[in-house]
């Protein structure tokens, strides 16, 4: 996504694939700006694929590349490298580094709606 782009161009751009829910623009932590990607979550399953019709449109003079969600195996990591380090995974409670699992996910950009 440029990097100009706002919530609401994203959500002119995808309007014919149906009812939106939310627009997330994905902004770095530390300095404030975007990263160059966003999720839009649609209300029905086939805006989806509506959506994913306007793969490779040009949105603000620039080809986009759109994506499904994608859906994480239970027990696959694309961050864990292999072998035992020495850590214990569990789900809930508190982690080695503290903090509870139970809470709601730290956002890493701007929701719009």
């Amino acid at each position: 996504v440029d990097y100009g782009g706002t919530a609401e161009e994203l959500e002119s751009h995808f309007n014919s694939c149906g009812q939106i829910n939310r627009v997330t623009i994905l902004c770095d932590k530390f300095s404030g700006h975007p990263k160059g990607y966003a999720y839009i979550e649609f209300e029905e399953q086939s805006s989806v694929k509506a959506a994913v019709e306007l793969d490779e449109s040009v949105f603000r003079g620039r080809v986009i590349k759109v994506l499904p969600k994608r859906t994480n195996m239970p027990g696959i990591s694309s961050t864990d490298r292999g072998g035992y380090r020495g850590c214990f995974h569990a789900r809930g409670g508190l982690g080695r580094w503290g903090g509870y699992y139970g809470q709601q996910p730290r956002v890493r950009g701007r929701i719009y709606r």
